[in-house]
């Protein structure tokens, strides 16, 4: 379990990750037509961008507007200090996998502390079923019953 949790929690910080090293690997030409203010894109239709993610969040937990504005401040940074801890080369990849989980933990941490006993609670069933589908993901399938046995009496 804690396997997979890693698992997630690393692949989750790899994607907000990604658009940096994008961005590095494009010619310098292509950097200066892009818009500046236009919101990293990643996955499926830019599921992690910050913004989209305070939008789901507002939409999935009621937040109100003020909430809606502080959950998108954490996400950015979040998002910011996994493109950090991705881009350093210097620490090994276990050594990035534990603080991008701790990073991702301090996010949660941080949007669970805004909202109130409602919301918690729709949050917390949200990540519990967000564990079992990575938990459903990540093991093996049972194993096949074995069929009777036609020779008994």
């Amino acid at each position: 379990m804690l396997k997979n949790w890693i698992l997630t929690l690393t692949l989750a910080g790899l994607a907000y990750a990604e658009p940096a090293v994008v961005a590095q690997d494009a010619p310098s030409s292509d950097q200066q037509t892009a818009p500046a203010a236009a919101p990293p894109e990643h996955g499926r239709g830019g599921r992690f961008d910050p913004d989209r993610r305070a939008d789901m969040l507002t939409k999935r937990l009621n937040l109100s507007a003020d909430q809606k504005t502080k959950v998108a401040d954490i996400f950015k940074s979040e998002q910011e200090q996994m493109q950090k801890i991705h881009a350093d080369a210097s620490v090994s990849q276990q050594d990035r996998r534990a603080k991008m989980m701790d990073t991702h933990k301090v996010s949660n941490d941080q949007v669970r502390a805004l909202l109130n006993s409602d919301q918690q609670k729709k949050w917390d069933e949200m990540q519990a079923q967000r564990d079992q589908w990575v938990k459903g993901r990540h093991e093996p399938p049972p194993a096949a019953a074995a069929p009777p046995d036609n020779n008994q009496k």
